[in-house]
């Protein structure tokens, strides 16, 4: 390592000299002597860059958000008291391995190095009138947990168990998102299959379960990644690309870092507040990459109490509940106490078990010890795919498609996930926990998750679609996954590219073609319209392309028409009160009814089901949801009326400082069913607000040719130059160069010395 001219900070901590490079988009690559330096220096560097951002992250997860935020911060820190986060996070550590616990240690000591040489806070700690706390090694983890807080199945079983109660069980099975006539699956590469769907009377216990918990009147983010094998690519060397989806946070969710020691030499997205590289990276020898593979890890039980709640039912007999308190500090505000009820499935999360029901959940994030940090350095150390997939034996946090590619030429894909094993029933709803029918008996074998490696095809393409059949005799896996017109869309474009090169990947990252619009072109078609003003309406989004162009008048009048369907939909079916529910207000943030008859609509529209239209035909809901969007009178291009909107953790709280903190996105094209995901939810209207938070390219074997961009910057100083500086580069559709070699980064980059503290440097000789 060399040690060339550069400004230089001493540190107390430090073994030996660390040199920390800026390149011209701020991305720092730091290089290091030995591992726990360098994870010193990549706590450090994070706590510069993103300090306030990790650091509300791990307070979100430790449940004291309302300390700094007051009231609004209550609900959340509620649930995450009574999930015990805290308590998880210490257990995770506590297990860690000597070497995870080494790491931890350094990157925890590497932060507090720079609060300790602090002249000045992040503008939010000055907003708020706070100061940051020393970080902890279990830090890293809660900040981790909170990245993947409760995604998944929980918010599909709660939104089919509060619309069960607004519309009854016969029609449950409609609610599921699209599958786009049958399930595209990730493995084998290529394949369709049907979806199971649960009967009537098979639903039944967890439908006579939901009845006890309220009387009649008590209504009222997806990613891409593919991987090319070097036999379809120009060069033939392996490609990987693809682009994870998040809401547009502010700062993004993924900085930009390159870290590089005795033991390994790699570059890719880190998690502001977590070590090494858990999602997206490659070492100079494999690549990796995940999309959320929608694995059902959350399980939901309707519990009987006794009338004091010290007990509950299960199976013959009754056992003693455990309880504790917690207490909330809030700003502005008095303490909120929260009693904490537990079965043996978790603790409650809805429902008053005084009442004599509640529900429990019962999650792997939880639950049981988790070993995801032990993974993160043998993946830097691995070689192969199949190295970095064995690599991974324990990952549990949040189920994952984990896609590779390596020098070697192989490309491969792994479900990274610890699923238990259970009935499938499971999950559709909230099950009985009395009747001991629905236990988890262990865990799915590692050995026995979904795996595939070289399809003959030579392409792998995950983005969130279902990862293998529903079959009746293997393993439970999921229940609900996105619909597959992405990864059909990404496969469409791959199979017409029979040498294909970076170029092209970026090109897919940015396709605006919508799978799903015929779907409704040919509704609208059949469909009479109800004056002159809808008929051209009408006829416009008919004979439209289908892509979601940034310039097209017509996939803005598409989009505000399927959002007026989909109200039409909600106001027709009963669903509206389903959003109140207090099975669905008691997890925050909910389930907005409109955003989930938003994804099941086209699945309605191919089968011309009726059944949820409160005897209205189709051609009638669509002549209305027509007669309401000329009526709104939105004209113009799409990208007018379709920003990137980022959110700051504190707009909501100081909306005075929204502004600075997040100020306007670029226009973008794409919708929710595109390539390009730049996604609309009911609360937001038009505008953008999740989608691909960063993209990548990896060359595998000549990593110079590797390209990424972020949503935002490296910085989370709104007064940085690298706040905000490759938002108008993503927004295009571009990417920044992925600077590997040393060489070219030394000549490009601003150099900066981490060096031992004077009293702490390694005698000469």
């Amino acid at each position: 390592m060399s040690s060339g001219p550069g400004s230089a900070v001493h540190l107390a901590g430090l073994a030996d000299a660390v040199e920390v490079f800026r390149d011209e988009w701020g991305i720092p690559h730091l290089r290091a002597r030995s591992s726990d330096d360098l994870f010193f220096a990549q706590g450090y560097v994070h706590a510069q860059d993103r300090l306030f951002q990790m650091d509300a992250a791990r307070r979100r997860m430790e449940g004291r958000w309302a300390e700094w935020v007051g009231p609004a911060g209550v609900p959340a820190d509620a649930l995450a008291r009574r999930l015990g986060v805290t308590a998880a996070c210490r257990r995770d550590l506590d297990v860690a391995n000597d070497e995870t616990q080494a790491m931890l240690g350094a990157y925890a000591a590497g932060v507090n190095a720079h609060l300790a040489g602090l002249d000045r806070l992040p503008e939010e700690y000055g907003l708020l009138g706070v100061e940051p706390e020393p970080w902890e090694p279990w830090h890293s983890i809660a900040a981790m947990r909170q990245r993947g807080y409760l995604m998944g199945s929980v918010w599909f079983k709660l939104w089919r168990a509060a619309a069960v109660r607004a519309i009854g069980p016969d029609r449950v099975g409609l609610l599921r998102y699209d599958d786009g006539g049958t399930d595209r699956l990730c493995i084998p590469p290529g394949a369709d299959a049907q979806r199971w769907v649960a009967t009537l009377k098979e639903l039944a216990p967890a439908l006579e379960a939901l009845a006890g918990l309220a009387g009649a009147d008590a209504t009222g983010g997806g990613s891409n990644n593919w991987a090319v094998s070097g036999t379809r690519t120009a060069t033939g060397r392996p490609l990987l690309a693809g682009d994870p989806h998040r809401a547009f946070e502010m700062p993004g969710m993924y900085t930009q870092a390159h870290l590089a020691c005795d033991r390994f030499d790699a570059i890719g997205l880190t998690v502001p507040g977590v070590p090494a590289f858990p999602h997206f990276a490659h070492n100079g020898s494999v690549a990796w990459s995940v999309t959320h593979a929608f694995a059902d890890i959350h399980d939901l039980f309707v519990e009987q109490f006794s009338p004091d709640a010290s007990r509950y039912r299960f199976r013959d007999g009754w056992q003693p509940t455990s309880t504790r308190s917690e207490r909330i500090l809030v700003e502005g505000g008095d303490p909120v106490d929260v009693q904490v009820v537990e079965t043996h499935h978790g603790p409650v999360v809805a429902g008053d078990p005084a009442s004599g029901t509640a529900l429990t959940l019962r999650s792997m994030q939880f639950a049981e010890t988790d070993r995801s940090f032990d993974c993160l350095l043998p993946m830097l150390r691995s070689r192969t795919c199949d190295e970095l997939f064995d690599a991974c034996r324990g990952w549990g946090l949040i189920d994952h498609n984990l896609v590779a590619a390596d020098t070697s030429g192989g490309i491969g894909h792994l479900v990274r996930a610890v699923v238990p094993a259970r009935p499938r029933l499971n999950g559709w709803l909230p099950v009985p926990g009395w009747t001991g029918e629905h236990e988890w008996d262990g865990m799915i074998p590692f050995e026995a998750m979904p795996r595939t490696a070289d399809p003959a095809r030579g392409y792998l393409v995950t983005a969130n679609n279902r990862v293998v059949a529903d079959s009746a005799d293997g393993h439970y896996l999921m229940t609900d996954c996105h619909p597959p017109y992405r990864a059909r869309r990404v496969e469409q474009r791959l199979a017409d590219l029979p040498a294909a090169t970076t170029e092209d990947m970026r090109a897919i990252h940015g396709d605006v073609l919508s799978l799903s619009a015929p779907v409704f072109q040919r509704a609208l078609a059949a469909a009479d319209a109800p004056d002159d003003r809808c008929a051209g309406l009408r006829d416009l989004v008919v004979g439209w392309d289908a892509r979601l162009d940034p310039d097209s008048v017509a996939a803005a009048a598409y989009t505000s028409f399927r959002w007026a369907l989909a109200e039409v939909l909600t106001e027709r079916s009963g669903l509206g009160p389903a959003a109140a529910d207090p099975l669905v207000v008691a997890l925050p943030p909910g389930v907005d009814v409109r955003n989930q008859l938003w994804w099941a609509l086209p699945g309605l529209l191919r089968a011309d089901d009726t059944t949820l239209l409160g005897g209205w035909t189709w051609d009638q809901a669509v002549g209305e949801a027509l007669r309401r969007t000329a009526d709104a009178g939105d004209a113009g291009p799409w990208a007018e009326r379709h920003r990137a909107t980022m959110v700051h953790p504190l707009s909501g709280v100081l909306p005075g400082a929204a502004d600075r903190l997040a100020p306007a996105g670029a226009p973008v094209g794409g919708d929710n069913d595109t390539v390009l995901a730049n996604g609309c939810l009911s609360a937001s209207g038009t505008r953008a607000v999740y989608g691909a938070v960063a993209r990548y390219v990896f060359d595998v074997g000549a990593w110079d040719n590797s390209a990424w961009v972020v949503l935002t910057g490296a910085s989370g100083d709104p007064d940085d130059a690298h706040y905000l500086d490759q938002h108008r580069t993503w927004a295009a559709g571009e990417l920044v160069p992925m600077r590997y070699d040393w060489t070219t980064i030394a000549a490009v980059g601003e150099l900066r010395l981490l060096r031992p503290a004077a009293d702490e440097r390694p005698a000469a000789g």
